[in-house]
């Protein structure tokens, strides 16, 4: 083979070169991005642990805004070259539809807000199954080389993994656990890196609300008629707002009543009343009651 017969090969390979270092060139300086990916169920509980020494959102108040800006901020810091994608905020709410908290939160620069399902013991569903589509669809384009996942259910395995396959680094960030831990092993396992807020760090973010007070507690208390019929109330309103479906989920557990609803039903009782009905066993089972019979009418 002479000079001439190689000479169109060198050229295509000298062509095929410069190509070469030019896509090298774009992806250098194609800056990487990362996105933060928070189960705010999550955050709620264990910060509101934490600082107010409850999981219960009714007791305190979350700074959202405040908390997701300092979260912004850290991964700022950490990933130092990259630009932030936005920040992902998984709730729940019945029916999926925003309350004003999360109508607020979603309104805010760089956030998007995906809503999962309140069952009917306030339990979130379908919010683990959002992440995952979520982190999966970002890492498969390309579209994020690095996850900040705030969270701490096993069931975020799946997601990690997935997201790990297309090639994103994920990253575990927690609250620091008031006792024990408050993260799944199997999840802490998988992660690429683990970092921690400490209590000066969600002390800001954290307000717990005062406790309500009532103006007649000198007067003689209700009668178990007059606080059945307010279950009975209650229990029309609980049922018109969650349906026939997540009536059915309680019905297993009569005479007893989850926690959470258990909860709201005493709350609302007080407000509806205008006095407390701690300490006043009697009146509480009436309550409850009432509740009962309200929903056994409908079925």
């Amino acid at each position: 083979m002479n000079d001439a017969d190689t000479t169109p090969i060198a050229d295509r390979l000298e062509r095929t070169n410069e190509l070469l270092q030019r896509m090298l060139a774009e992806v250098a300086k194609t800056p990487s991005t990362h996105a933060i990916f928070v189960d705010a169920g999550y955050v709620y509980a264990a910060a509101g642990l934490l600082v107010a020494g409850t999981e219960d959102r009714r007791s305190f108040d979350l700074d959202a805004e405040g908390m997701i800006e300092a979260f912004i901020d850290r991964a700022r810091t950490i990933f130092a070259d990259s630009r932030l994608l936005r920040v992902y905020w998984y709730d729940g709410a019945r029916r999926r539809i925003h309350t004003a908290e999360q109508q607020s939160i979603a309104e805010l620069p760089d956030v998007k807000v995906r809503l999962g399902n309140l069952n009917a013991n306030n339990q979130q569903k379908g919010v683990d199954s959002l992440i995952r589509s979520d982190l999966e669809s970002l890492a498969r384009h390309r579209a994020i080389s690095d996850a900040a996942l705030i969270g701490g259910d096993e069931d975020l395995v799946s997601a990690v993994e997935a997201a790990q396959g297309y090639g994103a680094r994920v990253h575990l960030w927690g609250i620091e656990a008031a006792e024990g831990s408050n993260q799944a092993e199997p999840l802490l396992w998988e992660v690429d890196s683990r970092r921690t807020f400490d209590l000066d760090f969600c002390r800001p973010y954290i307000t717990r609300r005062p406790v309500t007070t009532y103006e007649n507690e000198g007067t003689p208390p209700p009668s178990r008629d007059e606080v059945r019929f307010i279950g009975a109330q209650i229990a029309a309103t609980w049922l018109g707002e969650r349906g026939i479906a997540a009536m059915s989920e309680l019905l297993p557990g009569q005479p007893y009543l989850p926690g959470p609803v258990d909860q709201d039903l005493l709350i609302e009782a007080e407000r509806l009343l205008q006095r407390s009905l701690r300490g006043h066993a009697v009146l509480r089972r009436a309550l409850r009651d009432g509740f009962w019979q309200h929903l056994q009418s409908q079925f």
